[in-house]
């Protein structure tokens, strides 16, 4: 079962305020994903967070919609400065009242780890993408990390800093994220601690209106 979001209200503050662990790989993996989106786009972020994100990749597109459960994330997100240009919502990705669709990308940063049901969560994505659209996800693998890694995410359970998570593999992601009907474009992979795989996936295009505009 996730965690609710009580949780992450209260880890908020101590979130916000946690320094990048890997700056490179940060810039890297925006600099990735602006790569796929377009100054026309729709987007929507899933499981936004603080907003950090969001602000740096929304000047780029046309409209971003940045969705998370907790309203002590979205308060800071909401402060930020850059704000404007994002419309944050408190809702998932279920709640279609409020949250747009169909678009052009879905935004998924550690968050596919976290979810109950992945293969649910991954279809419903695939349904609110435009044909052609992509799925960008960067996301924690924990599995095959030894026994350190492992017993200190335990350690941080048991005193509630840490939320219930999968223990994914690379391949098991990139299986997942294939079987829910989507075409891998990119992946790569961030060490050294716990290993960070990022995935660029497309909803195949309509080939009937494909053809009709070639």
């Amino acid at each position: 079962m996730p965690a609710p979001p009580s949780f992450w209200d209260r880890l908020a503050p101590r979130y916000a305020a946690r320094p990048l662990s890997d700056p490179a790989a940060y810039e890297d993996t925006l600099a990735r994903t602006r790569a796929r989106l377009g100054a026309q786009d729709r987007v929507l972020e899933i499981g936004c967070g603080t907003g950090m994100t969001a602000v740096r990749l929304a000047p780029g597109v046309a409209e971003y919609v940045a969705l998370d459960a907790s309203a002590g994330m979205l308060a800071i997100a909401r402060a930020r400065p850059g704000a404007d240009a994002v419309r944050f919502v408190q809702a998932d990705l279920a709640d279609r009242s409020k949250a747009p669709g169909p678009v052009d990308a879905i935004l998924a940063f550690s968050v596919l780890h976290l979810v109950d049901d992945l293969a649910a969560t991954l279809a419903e994505v695939h349904d609110r993408l435009r044909p052609g659209g992509h799925l960008i996800s960067k996301t924690p693998c924990l599995a095959g990390q030894g026994p350190v890694v492992h017993a200190a995410v335990a350690a941080l359970r048991l005193v509630g800093w840490a939320p219930p998570m999968a223990t994914l593999a690379p391949a098991d992601l990139d299986r997942a994220i294939a079987a829910a009907g989507f075409q891998i474009v990119e992946t790569h992979d961030y060490p050294p601690r716990a290993r960070y795989r990022f995935v660029a996936a497309r909803r195949p295009p309509n080939l009937a209106s494909g053809a009709a505009s070639a």
